[in-house]
Protein backbone atom coordinates (compact mmCIF):
# COMPACT_ATOMS: atom_id res chain seq x y z
CA UNK A 1 0.00 0.00 0.00
CA UNK A 2 1.34 3.42 -0.96
CA UNK A 3 1.13 5.67 2.09
CA UNK A 4 1.01 8.80 -0.07
CA UNK A 5 -1.98 7.56 -2.06
CA UNK A 6 -3.75 6.51 1.14
CA UNK A 7 -3.14 9.93 2.72
CA UNK A 8 -4.40 11.74 -0.36
CA UNK A 9 -7.52 9.54 -0.49
CA UNK A 10 -8.35 9.98 3.21
CA UNK A 11 -7.72 13.75 3.06
CA UNK A 12 -9.92 14.08 -0.01
CA UNK A 13 -12.82 12.06 1.41
CA UNK A 14 -12.64 13.98 4.69
CA UNK A 15 -12.69 17.31 2.83
CA UNK A 16 -15.76 16.28 0.87
CA UNK A 17 -17.36 15.35 4.18
CA UNK A 18 -16.44 18.71 5.69
CA UNK A 19 -18.03 20.60 2.79
CA UNK A 20 -21.27 18.60 3.01
CA UNK A 21 -21.36 19.02 6.79
CA UNK A 22 -21.05 22.77 6.31
CA UNK A 23 -23.75 22.84 3.59
CA UNK A 24 -26.15 20.89 5.77
CA UNK A 25 -25.39 22.83 8.95
CA UNK A 26 -25.80 26.26 7.33
CA UNK A 27 -29.10 25.21 5.75
CA UNK A 28 -30.38 23.61 8.96
CA UNK A 29 -29.56 26.77 10.90
CA UNK A 30 -31.45 28.84 8.32
CA UNK A 31 -34.44 26.49 8.49
CA UNK A 32 -34.77 26.77 12.28
CA UNK A 33 -34.11 30.52 12.28
CA UNK A 34 -30.69 30.45 13.92
CA UNK A 35 -28.65 32.22 11.27
CA UNK A 36 -27.02 30.44 8.38
CA UNK A 37 -28.53 30.34 4.90
CA UNK A 38 -29.78 27.79 2.39
CA UNK A 39 -26.47 26.83 0.84
CA UNK A 40 -24.91 24.98 -2.04
CA UNK A 41 -21.23 24.12 -2.26
CA UNK A 42 -20.24 27.57 -3.55
CA UNK A 43 -22.12 29.25 -0.70
CA UNK A 44 -20.41 27.03 1.87
CA UNK A 45 -17.00 27.76 0.37
CA UNK A 46 -17.75 31.49 0.32
CA UNK A 47 -18.83 31.22 3.97
CA UNK A 48 -15.37 29.87 4.79
CA UNK A 49 -13.72 32.74 2.95
CA UNK A 50 -15.81 35.37 4.76
CA UNK A 51 -15.06 34.25 8.32
CA UNK A 52 -12.07 34.45 10.67
CA UNK A 53 -9.22 32.32 9.37
CA UNK A 54 -11.36 31.67 6.32
CA UNK A 55 -8.63 32.12 3.74
CA UNK A 56 -6.52 29.44 5.39
CA UNK A 57 -9.49 27.09 5.84
CA UNK A 58 -10.63 27.65 2.25
CA UNK A 59 -7.09 27.02 1.03
CA UNK A 60 -6.99 23.71 2.91
CA UNK A 61 -10.44 22.81 1.56
CA UNK A 62 -9.32 23.61 -2.00
CA UNK A 63 -6.30 21.32 -1.68
CA UNK A 64 -8.53 18.65 -0.13
CA UNK A 65 -10.99 18.82 -3.02
CA UNK A 66 -8.11 18.44 -5.48
CA UNK A 67 -7.02 15.40 -3.47
CA UNK A 68 -10.52 13.96 -3.78
CA UNK A 69 -10.49 14.51 -7.54
CA UNK A 70 -7.17 12.65 -7.71
CA UNK A 71 -8.66 9.79 -5.70
CA UNK A 72 -11.73 9.51 -7.95
CA UNK A 73 -9.65 9.48 -11.13
CA UNK A 74 -7.29 6.94 -9.55
CA UNK A 75 -10.28 4.73 -8.72
CA UNK A 76 -11.56 5.03 -12.28
CA UNK A 77 -8.25 4.35 -14.03
CA UNK A 78 -6.24 2.08 -11.70
CA UNK A 79 -9.22 0.25 -10.16
CA UNK A 80 -7.84 -0.25 -6.62
CA UNK A 81 -11.26 -1.51 -5.46
CA UNK A 82 -11.15 -4.32 -8.08
CA UNK A 83 -14.41 -3.29 -9.74
CA UNK A 84 -13.31 -5.22 -12.81
CA UNK A 85 -13.98 -4.85 -16.53
CA UNK A 86 -17.45 -6.36 -16.75
CA UNK A 87 -20.48 -4.17 -17.43
CA UNK A 88 -21.09 -3.41 -13.74
CA UNK A 89 -17.43 -2.67 -13.06
CA UNK A 90 -17.10 -0.37 -16.06
CA UNK A 91 -20.29 1.43 -15.01
CA UNK A 92 -18.92 1.99 -11.50
CA UNK A 93 -15.61 3.25 -12.86
CA UNK A 94 -17.38 5.65 -15.22
CA UNK A 95 -19.25 6.86 -12.14
CA UNK A 96 -15.94 7.46 -10.35
CA UNK A 97 -14.65 9.39 -13.36
CA UNK A 98 -17.77 11.57 -13.64
CA UNK A 99 -17.57 12.21 -9.89
CA UNK A 100 -13.98 13.35 -10.41
CA UNK A 101 -15.13 15.80 -13.08
CA UNK A 102 -17.90 17.16 -10.83
CA UNK A 103 -15.61 17.70 -7.85
CA UNK A 104 -12.97 19.08 -10.18
CA UNK A 105 -15.44 21.87 -10.98
CA UNK A 106 -16.04 22.32 -7.24
CA UNK A 107 -12.28 22.53 -6.63
CA UNK A 108 -11.95 25.11 -9.41
CA UNK A 109 -14.80 27.10 -7.88
CA UNK A 110 -13.08 26.94 -4.48
CA UNK A 111 -9.86 28.22 -6.06
CA UNK A 112 -11.59 31.14 -7.81
CA UNK A 113 -13.33 32.10 -4.55
CA UNK A 114 -9.98 31.83 -2.76
CA UNK A 115 -8.28 34.28 -5.12
CA UNK A 116 -11.34 36.52 -5.26
CA UNK A 117 -12.28 36.07 -8.91
CA UNK A 118 -15.13 33.60 -8.60
CA UNK A 119 -18.55 34.05 -10.11
CA UNK A 120 -21.59 34.57 -7.96
CA UNK A 121 -22.24 31.39 -5.94
CA UNK A 122 -24.77 29.08 -7.54
CA UNK A 123 -24.44 30.49 -11.08
CA UNK A 124 -22.49 27.63 -12.66
CA UNK A 125 -25.26 25.04 -13.11
CA UNK A 126 -27.82 27.56 -14.39
CA UNK A 127 -25.20 28.85 -16.84
CA UNK A 128 -24.59 25.29 -18.04
CA UNK A 129 -28.31 24.73 -18.65
CA UNK A 130 -28.64 28.12 -20.37
CA UNK A 131 -25.71 27.29 -22.66
CA UNK A 132 -27.17 23.86 -23.46
CA UNK A 133 -30.61 25.29 -24.29
CA UNK A 134 -29.01 27.76 -26.71
CA UNK A 135 -27.64 24.91 -28.84
CA UNK A 136 -29.24 22.68 -31.42
CA UNK A 137 -31.02 19.80 -29.68
CA UNK A 138 -30.45 21.78 -26.46
CA UNK A 139 -33.71 20.59 -24.94
CA UNK A 140 -32.65 16.97 -25.47
CA UNK A 141 -29.25 17.69 -23.92
CA UNK A 142 -30.90 19.13 -20.80
CA UNK A 143 -33.22 16.12 -20.57
CA UNK A 144 -30.14 13.88 -20.68
CA UNK A 145 -28.52 15.95 -17.92
CA UNK A 146 -31.70 15.66 -15.83
CA UNK A 147 -31.76 11.90 -16.39
CA UNK A 148 -28.17 11.62 -15.20
CA UNK A 149 -29.16 13.47 -12.02
CA UNK A 150 -32.14 11.14 -11.61
CA UNK A 151 -29.86 8.14 -11.99
CA UNK A 152 -27.54 9.52 -9.32
CA UNK A 153 -30.49 10.09 -6.99
CA UNK A 154 -31.69 6.51 -7.44
CA UNK A 155 -28.14 5.25 -6.91
CA UNK A 156 -27.95 7.07 -3.57
CA UNK A 157 -31.08 5.23 -2.44
CA UNK A 158 -29.66 1.92 -3.66
CA UNK A 159 -26.50 2.56 -1.64
CA UNK A 160 -28.56 3.33 1.45
CA UNK A 161 -31.00 0.44 1.34
CA UNK A 162 -29.25 -2.61 -0.11
CA UNK A 163 -27.36 -5.38 1.65
CA UNK A 164 -24.40 -4.70 -0.63
CA UNK A 165 -23.84 -1.43 1.24
CA UNK A 166 -24.01 -3.16 4.63
CA UNK A 167 -21.56 -5.82 3.46
CA UNK A 168 -19.12 -3.17 2.28
CA UNK A 169 -19.11 -1.52 5.72
CA UNK A 170 -18.87 -4.84 7.56
CA UNK A 171 -15.99 -5.95 5.33
CA UNK A 172 -13.83 -3.27 6.96
CA UNK A 173 -13.66 -5.40 10.16
CA UNK A 174 -14.66 -2.54 12.42
CA UNK A 175 -15.90 -2.80 15.97
CA UNK A 176 -19.59 -3.93 15.82
CA UNK A 177 -20.82 -0.73 17.48
CA UNK A 178 -18.85 1.40 15.02
CA UNK A 179 -20.16 -0.72 12.14
CA UNK A 180 -23.74 -0.11 13.28
CA UNK A 181 -23.06 3.61 13.60
CA UNK A 182 -21.51 3.78 10.12
CA UNK A 183 -24.47 1.93 8.57
CA UNK A 184 -26.97 4.21 10.31
CA UNK A 185 -25.13 7.41 9.37
CA UNK A 186 -24.75 6.18 5.81
CA UNK A 187 -28.44 5.34 5.41
CA UNK A 188 -29.59 8.71 6.71
CA UNK A 189 -26.95 10.62 4.77
CA UNK A 190 -27.37 8.87 1.42
CA UNK A 191 -31.17 9.16 1.70
CA UNK A 192 -30.96 12.93 2.22
CA UNK A 193 -28.46 13.31 -0.59
CA UNK A 194 -30.68 11.23 -2.85
CA UNK A 195 -33.65 13.49 -2.09
CA UNK A 196 -31.65 16.63 -2.90
CA UNK A 197 -30.28 15.21 -6.16
CA UNK A 198 -33.78 13.99 -7.06
CA UNK A 199 -35.13 17.52 -6.65
CA UNK A 200 -32.27 18.85 -8.79
CA UNK A 201 -33.27 16.31 -11.46
CA UNK A 202 -36.89 17.50 -11.29
CA UNK A 203 -35.84 21.16 -11.61
CA UNK A 204 -33.65 20.28 -14.59
CA UNK A 205 -36.49 18.39 -16.30
CA UNK A 206 -38.68 21.44 -15.67
CA UNK A 207 -36.08 23.70 -17.28
CA UNK A 208 -36.12 21.47 -20.36
CA UNK A 209 -39.93 21.34 -20.48
CA UNK A 210 -40.33 25.12 -20.24
CA UNK A 211 -37.17 25.80 -22.27
CA UNK A 212 -36.06 28.16 -19.48
CA UNK A 213 -32.74 27.84 -17.62
CA UNK A 214 -34.15 29.83 -14.70
CA UNK A 215 -36.32 26.83 -13.81
CA UNK A 216 -33.17 24.77 -13.14
CA UNK A 217 -31.18 24.84 -9.96
CA UNK A 218 -28.46 23.25 -7.87
CA UNK A 219 -28.43 22.26 -4.19
CA UNK A 220 -29.42 25.71 -2.94
CA UNK A 221 -32.44 25.88 -5.23
CA UNK A 222 -33.37 22.31 -4.28
CA UNK A 223 -33.47 23.39 -0.64
CA UNK A 224 -35.69 26.31 -1.58
CA UNK A 225 -38.04 24.00 -3.48
CA UNK A 226 -38.29 21.62 -0.53
CA UNK A 227 -39.15 24.48 1.82
CA UNK A 228 -41.71 26.04 -0.53
CA UNK A 229 -43.45 22.77 -1.44
CA UNK A 230 -43.13 20.69 1.73
CA UNK A 231 -42.42 23.16 4.51
CA UNK A 232 -39.63 24.14 6.86
CA UNK A 233 -39.82 20.89 8.85
CA UNK A 234 -39.00 18.77 5.80
CA UNK A 235 -36.20 21.14 4.83
CA UNK A 236 -34.80 20.85 8.36
CA UNK A 237 -34.82 17.05 8.20
CA UNK A 238 -33.12 16.93 4.80
CA UNK A 239 -30.52 19.53 5.82
CA UNK A 240 -29.80 17.61 9.01
CA UNK A 241 -29.50 14.43 6.96
CA UNK A 242 -26.99 16.11 4.65
CA UNK A 243 -24.98 17.15 7.71
CA UNK A 244 -25.02 13.52 8.81
CA UNK A 245 -23.85 12.52 5.31
CA UNK A 246 -20.83 14.78 5.77
CA UNK A 247 -20.10 13.25 9.18
CA UNK A 248 -20.40 9.78 7.63
CA UNK A 249 -17.79 10.72 5.03
CA UNK A 250 -15.42 11.98 7.72
CA UNK A 251 -15.80 8.67 9.59
CA UNK A 252 -15.31 6.86 6.28
CA UNK A 253 -12.10 8.80 5.66
CA UNK A 254 -10.80 7.62 9.01
CA UNK A 255 -11.88 3.97 8.92
CA UNK A 256 -12.13 3.02 5.23
CA UNK A 257 -10.11 -0.05 4.29
CA UNK A 258 -7.29 1.19 2.06
CA UNK A 259 -5.34 -2.07 1.76
CA UNK A 260 -5.76 -2.13 -2.02
CA UNK A 261 -4.66 1.46 -2.61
Amino acid sequence: MDFNKETIARFGIATKGFVYTLIGALTFMAAIGSGGSKSGSDDALQFLKDNIGGTILLGIATVGLVAYVFWRFYQAIMDPDKEGKDLKGIGNRIGFFSSGLFYGLMAFSAFTILIGSGSKPGDSQQTLIETALSKSFGQLIVIIIATIFLGRAIFQMVIAYTELYNKKVKAQNLDPKLQKLMITLGKIGHTSRGIVIGVIAFLTYRAAFYYNSEEAGSTKEAFGFLQNEFGTFVLSLVALGLTIYGIFLIFNARYRDMKRV
